[in-house]
């Protein structure tokens, strides 16, 4: 079998586990990291595979997989895609994907290259799931309740802020898609608590939700990857009233991230040139294997 060759451009949480699952893929091999401090404190498991500091650097490489902050999500996608490389991210700030797929999809287009965004859990895969439900009472409401958990794209935010040396976002459900985010900092010296909390709450990611903001010693202490969601449909078929589903997971956030990233990375090589979200590619495309033996298998 010939493998698909794919390279992860930053080497946080989400790269170290879509390594993991690139190697535990059949069908897949990784033949580089793009890292910003190139083989500075190069990781062992790290050693036999290409270490750059740039994607230029990687030869035939087939497919990106961006483990790097979503703010820097388009800057890295368009490179790549300039390069004739097809990409996929978790950008999972929901008020801009509609733009970031457009902005995306002409450069995909421009270049023959197919760009899968937003392609994480939540968004992704809980897209999808939510896209079902929909369609089985098209009539309704949906509520989605994520945690209680680490967000890891709100402590990215937080992280980036001048003062914060490092910081834990927490999201708490309270029901009926309402979150609170406890927010926890440890800040570099001098900084200061009640600026920093300021800059926290007016910051996109926590504006539209309840957000308390904590000043302690040492995040590591407090750190856990764990993560879930909740989610509910209250709805009609047809003209039936009260149909109602439940969809439940708790999870490892990075390593689910990582692994969906893998899975629309595989799909990405079975698009037409342009931009997509998770649910326009039909589901089975994200799986390894021949289509009539997983038809026979899942159907």
């Amino acid at each position: 079998m010939k493998k698909i060759r794919a390279a992860i451009i930053g080497y946080g949480n989400i790269g170290k586990y879509a390594l993991e699952a690139i190697q535990a893929s059949p069908d897949m091999e990784c033949v580089g990291v793009v890292r910003r401090n190139g083989t500075v404190g190069r990781p062992a498991e790290l050693a036999d595979i290409p270490v750059v500091k740039n994607i230029s650097e990687l030869s035939d490489v087939q497919v990106a997989i961006l483990a790097t902050p979503t703010r820097k999500v388009e800057e890295y996608a368009k490179q790549c895609l300039a390069l004739g490389i097809n990409t996929v991210d978790s950008f999972d700030i929901h008020t801009q994907i509609v733009d970031l797929r457009r902005s995306l999809d002409a450069e995909a287009k421009k270049h023959g290259c197919v760009s899968i965004i937003s392609a994480g859990w939540d968004p992704g895969s809980d897209s999808i799931v939510r896209t079902l439900m929909e369609s089985l009472a098209p009539k309704g409401v949906t509520y989605t309740n994520f945690g209680p958990g680490r967000s890891m794209g709100h402590s990215v935010a937080v992280r980036a802020i001048q003062g914060v040396r490092d910081a834990l976002s927490m999201t708490i459900p309270l029901g009926t898609g309402i979150h609170r985010r406890m927010v926890y900092v440890e800040l570099e010296d001098g900084a200061d608590f009640k600026t920093v909390e300021a800059a926290i709450k007016s910051d996109p990611y926590f504006v539209n939700d309840e957000t308390h903001v904590q000043q302690v010693p040492s995040v590591d202490a407090l750190n856990d990857v764990g993560h879930g969601v909740n989610l509910v449909r209250k709805g009609v078929s047809g003209t039936t009233h009260n149909q109602h589903f439940v969809f439940n997971m708790s999870i490892n956030n990075p390593a689910l991230t990582a692994q969906v990233l893998v899975n629309v990375a595989r799909a990405s090589l079975k698009q037409q040139p342009g931009a997509y979200t998770m649910v326009e590619i039909p589901v089975i495309n994200f799986l390894p294997g021949d289509k009539e033996e997983l038809i026979r298998h899942l159907v």
